[in-house]
């Protein structure tokens, strides 16, 4: 069997329909999203309806609830009250009753058997939605990401971890586990950067997904099992036709077109708590 495994739409209705009919394409069995449908992009709506009518499994992101006032921290995104009212209320303006009632009601994680190995999905980290575990973290601080916690199906430790939250893929192997990060499908971008050290722009800013090929549902190991992380191009200009309609259009224009993040003191925050 072949599952893809897509994260981090945010809205970007374009960015979807060529990720799905590439999946398509691919004759993938399944498709299971980690969540972050909405959100940044102006076409939240028509996103969460692909998603509920394609995808078999979906996980909350922690985009989902921010439709949700009380659910919403102003620390996690390092923005102003102000700004964050105004999203929130934006959010709010864009999806329908069925959609608001879908997201908020997703499940923190999912679970299954592959060729033997015990796989784990989730947004971000097993704890919170907000976790943010990046490949420069101590192999310690990334074991924690395949232990249980209150949130998780059950109380095994995993063999393979799959997120998103992260917007740019990666695989690291260590203690016989696999970390995997999928990447965006609609807000790919990079946060180390360097004017001189920088390839094409569109290796980042393209769609970015996983397909996982192997015996679903399998317990013993046996059968064979691989990982292909996926890159796809798309109309990045179509989708900016209405960037008017966007609350914050340039902060989107840039992540779209030059793969730069919004708000880079959350990562600058990240990088100095690594070099302590």
């Amino acid at each position: 069997m072949r599952i893809a495994i897509i994260s981090d739409i945010h809205g970007n209705l374009e960015a979807l329909k060529t990720c799905l009919a590439d999946i398509q394409k691919r004759k993938i069995d399944k498709i299971f999203c980690l969540g972050d449908t909405v959100e940044k992009g102006y076409h939240s709506e028509e996103c969460v309806k692909l998603v509920r009518e394609n995808c078999e499994v979906v996980v909350q992101g922690n985009c989902d609830v921010d439709l949700d006032l009380s659910r919403h921290q102003v620390c996690k995104h390092n923005i102003s009250v102000e700004l964050m009212h105004a999203r929130v209320n934006w959010l709010n303006s864009l999806l329908s009753e069925e959609s608001k009632q879908y997201l908020l009601s997703l499940p923190f994680s999912y679970e299954f058997y592959m060729s033997g190995s015990l796989i784990r999905l989730f947004h971000a980290h097993p704890e919170k939605k907000t976790g943010v575990i990046i490949n420069e973290d101590s192999y310690e601080s990334k074991y924690r990401m395949f232990e249980p916690s209150e949130n998780t199906v059950s109380q095994k430790v995993a063999d393979i971890v799959i997120y998103g939250h992260l917007h740019a893929p990666f695989m690291n192997k260590f203690y016989n586990k696999t970390l995997i990060n999928v990447g965006s499908v609609g807000n790919s971008f990079n946060v180390i950067r360097d004017e001189q050290k920088d390839s094409h722009v569109l290796e980042t800013t393209a769609i970015h997904y996983l397909i996982l090929e192997g015996e679903y549902g399998a317990q013993e190991y046996g059968a064979n099992f691989s990982f292909e992380f996926v890159r796809v191009p798309y109309d990045i200009d179509k989708e900016l036709e209405d960037l008017d309609k966007n609350l914050e259009p340039e902060a989107y224009l840039a992540e779209l077109k030059e793969g730069r993040y919004r708000n880079m003191s959350k990562i600058l925050e990240k990088q100095e708590e690594l070099k302590k």
